[in-house]
């Protein structure tokens, strides 16, 4: 039977332990097990098998030695898991997350076609383009770059790594042994680009990929975010705390698409949730409480100052967030934090443990119905096309997603049983990109 509903899309945000600070303190978690590659595997095989779209790699650049004393920061490299992981999986899609600001397009360009090869088409990328002076650092900067100027080389970035990925045409392999012609030269392309950031020659060292390009990510909420998501984004990683919120900046997306003469399906939005589960509301709030219990708050106000960019140590834990000047740095963020301690009137200590389960990504803690019941109420009123599910205790929170929620969620006709295709793109819906002739031509 052909399905004709509207289904939304569900990515699993897959971390070692959990998305609450906490998660690593926890009896159930297996912290031993962080960098190994079975632990994640079998999240992967879960996932595939609960026929979720895709799985999803963060990355920074960079830790604290605060942060290395008090949580788990950093691990594996995402590309390096992902090619792991693909191995071991077919149909879930892959999407890591690699900085614009401290990379070159050429070796971007290469390694998620060569990750979109070995998936056999399952690849997509987060661009993000870092906004921290401490990853600055590590890449021979001094302060991380003024935010526009992130954004305008992200948008070269781009440019560069699409034409790098459009430099064989689709036909151009012939392989002809007898011949002696493994492809066609007219159909492989120098791209001779040459901008304010980046001079490349090109063609690419591998030929196009089954998706022609990786899905492109996002994760970018503030102006230069919105405007960057509309013009190129697949799909969007969000975080909002109200479903008026969520309809604002889902109808902001959808319209900035628009504008850029696409279609407004072309762009998935899909909103952070970071669910505890229980059989009862009370115990998923006593699961929450004892995940707070572990909480450091001497590291929860250095992980919330780093993210704001103002030292918070100085001011009292009972008392309100101080106003906070414009930054360079996290701007949708930081805003985001803002508002979510003055409507709720939040003390300091309050908006740590507020912020513990998510880092500002909606959390909820509640029994399955309630929670497939949110899913509902934001994907039916126009507030999200899917979700990018955060566990806050990653083993035991995926499995209860999986075993109590994703269940209900098939059941109103919301979520798939199948997939339908074995492409994260043919997953999210979309289109494979056709290769851009003019630029070909002009280069040819």
């Amino acid at each position: 039977m052909v399905q004709t509903k509207r289904q939304l899309h569900l990515n699993l945000f897959l971390t070692g332990m959990g998305h609450h600070e906490a998660s690593w303190r926890h009896p159930g978690s297996e912290t031993g097990n962080n960098l190994k590659l079975s632990h994640y595997v079998k999240f992967a095989k879960k996932a595939e098998e609960a026929k979720f779209d895709s799985l999803f790699l963060a990355d920074r650049y960079a830790v604290s030695r605060q942060g290395a004393k008090y949580g788990l920061q950093g691990g594996i490299e995402p590309l390096t898991l992902l090619s792991a992981l693909a191995a071991v999986t077919e149909n879930i899609g892959l999407i890591a997350t690699v900085s614009t600001s401290f990379n070159e397009p050429y070796n971007v360009a290469r390694r998620f076609a060569s990750l979109d090869h070995i998936s056999n088409g399952r690849a997509g990328w987060n661009i993000i383009t870092s906004g921290t002076d401490g990853e600055a650092q590590n890449f021979h900067f001094k302060k991380i770059p003024s935010h526009g100027l992130r954004y305008e080389k992200a948008r070269e970035f781009l440019e560069v790594t699409s034409k790098l990925w459009d430099s064989w045409e689709d036909d151009a392999i012939i392989a002809d042994q007898e011949a002696g012609i493994f492809a066609d030269d007219q159909k492989v392309h120098e791209i001779h680009h040459k901008g304010n950031f980046f001079a490349v020659r090109g063609p690419l060292n591998i030929p196009r990929s089954p998706q022609g390009r990786p899905v492109l990510v996002q994760a970018g909420s503030s102006a230069d975010g919105i405007d960057f998501a509309g013009q190129y984004a697949e799909a969007v990683f969000t975080a909002q705390q109200t479903l008026e919120d969520a309809q604002r900046f889902y109808q902001e997306i959808k319209a900035r698409a628009t504008a850029f003469g696409r279609s407004p399906e072309s762009v998935k939005v899909l909103p952070g949730i970071c669910p505890i589960i229980g059989k009862t509301e009370e115990e998923a709030r006593e699961k929450e409480a004892q995940l707070h219990h572990y909480t450091n708050t001497e590291f929860s106000l250095h992980q919330l100052s780093n993210r704001v960019g103002v030292d918070l140590s100085a001011y009292p834990l009972d008392g309100p967030l101080p106003p906070l000047p414009a930054t360079d740095g996290h701007q949708s963020r930081t805003k985001l934090i803002q508002e979510l301690a003055l409507r709720e009137n939040l003390s300091i200590k309050q908006l740590l443990l507020r912020l513990a389960g998510g880092r500002g990504h909606y959390t909820i803690a509640g029994t399955p119905t309630q929670i497939a019941d949110l899913l509902e109420k934001w994907f039916e009123n126009k507030a999200a096309d899917g979700f990018n599910i955060m566990p806050q205790l990653m083993r035991e929170g995926l499995d209860d997603f999986i075993t109590y929620v994703i269940p209900i969620l098939q059941e109103r006709g919301l979520f798939r049983k199948e997939y339908a295709g074995t492409l994260l793109r043919e997953h999210l819906g979309l289109k494979r990109p056709d290769i851009d002739t003019i630029n070909l031509s002009a280069h040819a």
